[in-house]
């Protein structure tokens, strides 16, 4: 029996995961993950009851119940490097006996769907509308950093690193699918691939003071074509999510309003009021049976 030591698995003294803050029963088996702690509070006020609201950190817990379903928003803040630390600590609250410290027989698989805001990458994708990431494309490298490789697109992943002449000093790009029982939700949506990248400002071809690696970043990705795929958007924690959600077992999805549009440099008036619409619609789907 495989005991984790405890600089593996980081506990407080109350026995809740370390960042999170949290305790097995104060998380849903259905979990929104959200950037911003703010867009918590606006999910929560529309549930029926508020169970638990906990908070640590950029990491903000909201658990209740709408119409009957019980469900939990999370903040994860910004980037990879948070969604590491939060689907790993999620998943040990479901998959790991804390008082034993080992890993559980029979596993539990959650279904996390993130919803963000981004930036369009092809012209004809117009502004205030919803994005359902069919692929996630990672520029971050982390999944370069665990062993399993079995649910990464290689040939996918082959062919953009091909097409956009990427450079062998960054990370290799890869590719994941989402889980299609949650992408199966939402038939009306548009689907597409959805860039991460590991930065707000030159890894998404950004230039203040500082002049990004690759000067050509959008135009690779919008002429990038996969079997008819294209990549629709950019932000920066859906590969990561998909990659290590999945490889833990769990359901993955994430779900973008478009706010700008990094090639007709339009962007939204009223984003707040897009993203409410947003969340109005995952919570109507899960909570209907």
């Amino acid at each position: 029996m495989h005991i984790i030591a405890d600089t593996e698995l980081i506990l407080t003294p109350e026995k809740k995961i370390y960042h999170l803050n949290l305790s097995k029963e104060e998380i849903a088996d259905d979990i929104i993950l959200v950037g911003d702690p703010e867009r918590v509070v606006l999910i929560s006020s529309k549930f029926d009851a508020i169970e638990y609201k906990i908070s640590n950190r950029e990491f903000v817990t909201h658990t209740g119940t709408l119409n009957g379903k019980r469900i939990s928003a999370i903040s994860t803040g910004i980037g990879p490097d948070n969604i590491d630390i939060v689907i790993n600590e999620l998943d040990a609250l479901v998959n790991i006996d804390f008082e034993t410290r080992t890993i559980n027989k029979t596993k539990k698989k959650l279904n996390l769907i993130r919803l963000g805001t981004s930036g369009a990458l092809q012209k004809n994708i117009a502004i205030d509308t919803f994005i359902a990431s069919s692929y996630g494309l990672g520029f971050d490298g982390l999944a370069h950093f665990y062993q399993n490789k079995e649910l990464l697109e290689q040939k996918m992943g082959n062919a953009y690193t091909i097409h956009a002449n990427w450079p062998v000093n960054l990370a290799t790009p890869y590719f994941i699918k989402a889980s299609e029982c949650l992408l199966a939700k939402f038939p009306e949506l548009a689907h597409g691939i959805t860039a991460t990248a590991p930065g707000f400002y030159g890894p998404q071809g950004r230039a203040l003071r500082l002049t990004p690696t690759i000067g050509d970043l959008h135009e690779k990705m919008e002429t990038f074509r996969y079997k008819e795929k294209k990549i629709c958007n950019f932000e920066m924690e859906t590969s990561a999510l998909y990659y290590l959600g999945q490889t833990l077992g769990h359901n993955t999805l994430t779900i973008c309003a478009i706010i700008g549009n990094r090639f007709t440099k339009k962007y939204s008036k009223n984003y707040k009021k897009t993203v409410e619409e947003m969340i109005d619609l995952v919570l109507e789907r899960l909570t209907n049976n």
